[in-house]
């Protein structure tokens, strides 16, 4: 888009952070009108602040009998305005909503309600219906209460009515304000490198983490829409795509899953969005399926969870005259640590540190431009809680949270990502990164997914094996494009093989776990 006014960031306010999140709903409902239009669901059907208030709070008036406060109930629904008011009727009466991904299969589940103390799980009839997921439930319903919010709803008593009407003027009176540094939500890893860990985020830490984004990125309530189809039981999609636009008066448009290209390109025409979240896959295939004018009311595009690649950039801004600002984030830390600037977007890097953040690097073994990357601030979550030891948070020390990554800072603060500490092979004494082995595969196949794994060699120490969906995919091209550009031909992988779908998890990531048990079958054939 040219010819735009690009808004001013807002200084970074940790006064706005002290609070809970109903009460920063509500705040936001006081200081955009109750009657704006904030949300726009799936089926376009428009919500006001005033319906979020009112429908969290007699929602969570009934949803609160059967539990006690500080407790956590598991919510399991797509993005939507049934995940937002869900998630904003428990915290409104200090319930911990824990966002479980319905994606991660019953053993990963099990293990996050263990690991949780999770008894109950509020979902809806509709969205197992249509998700397929009646099995699912069946089996979970032997570990957790399994609550329905069309059940809820239809019971609904004139004292829940009550409540959500006088607490819509005066929500002291219906409710407690939860202590800013209490438990906010609760949200888990993926799982692929072992079980499942819970991760405790503060009202607090999510507050600070909406603010240093409002404070990196200017927003507009006046101009801006954003269009959000990521899960919000990914930090992401929670934080940025619900939260933050609601807290910032930003109106927000949900779509139920990230895997509709066709319908999703159609709704953001049809909205005139102004801001995309997406990732590197996502928005790649938006791009490709998006005809003329399907997405040129966007001005920004806001990518996380994997690397950009430079075909993508080129092709959304060749094709739509959008923006990619690359970010980078991890769901300890709310999810933002750093991202590029509108004034300042320097591709290839994750931009700086958010407002209130510190790093250190710690050396790694045979890197010598960068290091593990440790980082501090407002938005470290409160701490782990696992399957093995149910309920006992386990504190970041020192308040430093390991995000595994190893990455180089330049002189003026920007951060380049170099890989996890994990994804990088020793090969006859050499670190080799496994980021840049996908990454000269995508340079040949720009359209298709590339995931590179390590097993064990007995004259290198490691190797490196590539699966790719390309039927077109082999060595030889990689070797001589890697010779062509100056790469290591350590970055070349020792076999290439050719299947017919990469694992991918919900939130849009390479299942790097099913990965290597594919290249493990393969071998073993």
């Amino acid at each position: 888009m040219t010819g735009q006014t690009i808004p001013a960031p807002l200084p970074y306010q940790p006064s706005r952070t002290r609070t809970d999140l109903f009460s920063a709903l509500f705040r936001a409902k006081k200081e955009f009108g109750a009657d704006k239009t904030i949300l726009v669901d799936g089926d376009d059907r428009q919500l006001t602040y005033k319906d979020l208030v009112q429908g969290s709070l007699a929602l969570g008036s009934a949803l609160r009998q059967g539990t006690k406060s500080g407790e956590a109930v598991g919510v399991m629904l797509p993005s939507g305005a049934g995940a937002v008011i869900g998630f904003f009727a428990l915290s409104a009466f200090n319930r911990i909503p824990a966002m479980l991904n319905f994606t991660a299969g019953s053993r990963n589940l099990k293990a996050a309600l263990k690991a949780g103390q999770i008894s109950r799980i509020i979902t809806a009839h509709k969205f197992v219906e249509l998700g397929g997921l009646e099995a699912l439930m069946e089996e979970l319903s032997g570990s957790a209460e399994i609550v329905y919010l069309e059940d809820v709803r239809e019971n609904l008593t004139l004292a829940n009515k009550l409540i959500a009407a006088v607490g819509s003027i005066l929500p002291g009176l219906v409710r407690k304000q939860s202590r800013y540094k209490s438990p906010g939500v609760m949200l888990f890893t993926s799982g692929t490198e072992g079980e499942p860990k819970g991760v405790v985020l503060s009202h607090e830490n999510v507050m600070a983490n909406v603010e240093q984004v409002r404070a990196h990125i200017g927003l507009s309530p006046d101009t801006d829409s954003l269009f959000n189809p990521l899960p919000t039981f990914h930090c992401f999609g929670l934080t940025v795509g619900a939260v933050l636009p609601l807290v910032a008066g930003i109106p927000v448009i949900f779509h139920p899953s990230p895997l509709q290209p066709r319908e999703i390109v159609r709704r953001i025409r049809a909205n005139q969005s102004t801001i995309l979240l997406a990732t590197d896959t996502f928005i790649s295939q938006y791009a490709r399926i998006g005809n003329d004018g399907d997405m040129s009311s966007v001005r920004l595009a806001v990518c996380g969870a994997e690397r950009v690649k430079d075909e993508t950039r080129a092709l959304v801004r060749r094709k739509f005259e959008i923006e990619i600002l690359e970010g980078y984030g991890a769901t300890e830390a709310s999810p933002v640590i750093a991202a590029n600037k509108w004034e300042d977007n320097r591709p290839g890097t994750v931009g700086c540190l958010m407002s209130g953040m510190e790093s250190k690097l710690l050396p790694v073994e045979g890197i010598e431009d960068g290091g593990r990357l440790h980082v501090r601030g407002p938005n470290i979550m409160m701490g782990y809680l696992r399957p093995s030891n149910p309920g006992m948070l386990e504190r970041p020390e020192g308040g430093w949270h390991d995000t595994g990554d190893i990455v180089a800072i330049d002189d003026s603060g920007i951060i380049r990502i170099m890989g996890r500490v994990k994804r990088f092979a020793k090969i006859g004494g050499e670190m080799v990164s496994l980021a840049v082995v996908e990454n000269c595969a995508s340079a040949i196949w720009p359209d298709n997914l590339h995931a590179a794994v390590t097993l064990p060699d007995p004259r290198k120490g490691e190797q490196v094996i590539l699966l790719s969906d390309t039927k077109a995919s082999n060595r030889e091209d990689i070797l001589a494009w890697a010779k062509n550009h100056g790469v290591p031909e350590l970055s070349v992988p020792k076999r290439v093989y050719h299947v017919d779908e990469i694992p991918v998890l919900g939130t849009g990531k390479i299942d790097y776990g099913a990965v290597q048990k594919k290249v493990e079958a393969l071998l073993n054939d």
